[in-house]
């Protein structure tokens, strides 16, 4: 018996097993009865036992063999259709699942609505998302693990770099970043930054972007804050500020629709540039699928209508 069968001889017996004819097959296929014959004769040899009986004047009739052959041929042939429907789409750059990984805030206060809009807009793959910090994402977005990333820039000279070729990177916007305290009803009057300088601050650890920029800022303004409270959760540092133990950078969109209750703004000294922090889009390079694009551009859409109230909220 040879390991792989003729799929032509195999198109041909399942032929047959549906008309019950081999002068009916040869007509749907295209062929002289003679040729279907010979087929039939093949793929025989090639299984090694007869898989119908031929009588005569009546209806070909199959033997236990052919019966379990069909049955399998069926199988083979219907995984073949779903094999060929699934390559064409892939060929279309249509996926059934798209893996997205997105830093923490994002997901809570960007992701939301974007996705809601997505389904919304079109049927398409199961998105599965992955909370990651940026520095952890950007190795599985090289490695295929991540389709997309959803990531965050504090310094110029912070990864990902615009010159790696092993990613593609689109610039979705700016987010401020707000220095805040808690708010004191009782005391309507804005703090100011030197009210602050005495207090503990509360940021990412030593080498974290949002601590580094921190730096780079107090060393521009001439001031030296103490960081005491050290965490990269963001929605952590809110709940220090909110209970007075510490002032913060924090970034707006978690501020946004409500969410600022219990903090307000340190009033800055003129002149002082705002920060931000870039929100990019990560993939590999190459076609990216549909979807992907799609979700690129709302994202992107997301973000600018959070610039244009002035980084609160989403919209």
């Amino acid at each position: 018996m040879k390991s792989q069968p003729d799929l032509k001889l195999l198109a041909t017996f399942l032929a047959v097993v549906r008309r019950g004819s081999m002068a009916e097959a040869a007509a749907e296929l295209g062929y002289v009865p003679s040729a279907v014959s010979q087929h039939i004769a093949a793929l025989e040899r090639d299984i090694g036992v007869e898989l119908i009986v031929r009588r005569p004047g009546s209806r070909l009739i199959l033997t236990a063999a052919g019966r379990s052959l069909a049955g399998a041929t069926e199988t083979l042939f219907d995984a073949t259709a779903r094999f060929q429907d699934a390559a064409h789409r892939i060929a279309r750059r249509e996926i059934a699942e798209l893996r997205v990984g997105t830093y923490p805030s994002a997901m809570s206060h960007l992701l939301p609505d974007v996705l809601s809009t997505l389904k919304a807009r079109r049927p398409g793959p199961r998105v599965r998302v992955v909370v990651v910090e940026t520095h952890e994402g950007l190795p599985r977005v090289k490695s295929g693990d991540l389709d997309l990333l959803i990531a965050y820039r504090y310094l110029p000279e912070d990864p990902p770099a615009p010159s790696d070729d092993a990613l593609t990177i689109t610039v979705l916007g700016r987010e401020e970043l707000v220095l805040v305290t808690r708010a004191e009803p009782a005391h309507p009057r804005p703090v100011d930054l030197a009210a602050c300088l005495e207090r503990e601050w509360v940021s990412g650890h030593a080498h974290t972007p949002d601590r580094r920029l921190l730096h780079r800022w107090a060393g521009e303004l001439g001031i030296a804050p103490q960081v005491t409270l050290e965490t990269e959760d963001l929605h952590s540092m809110l709940v220090m500020i909110r209970a007075g133990l510490a002032v913060g950078l924090i970034p707006a969109t978690l501020l946004g629709a409500g969410r600022d209750t219990g903090v307000e703004r340190v009033a800055l000294p003129p002149g002082t540039a705002p920060l931000h922090r870039e929100i990019l889009a990560v993939s590999r390079p190459g076609a990216r699928p549909p979807v992907v694009d799609e979700l690129v551009r709302l994202l992107a859409g997301a973000v600018e209508r959070a610039q244009a109230t002035g980084g609160f909220g989403i919209g």
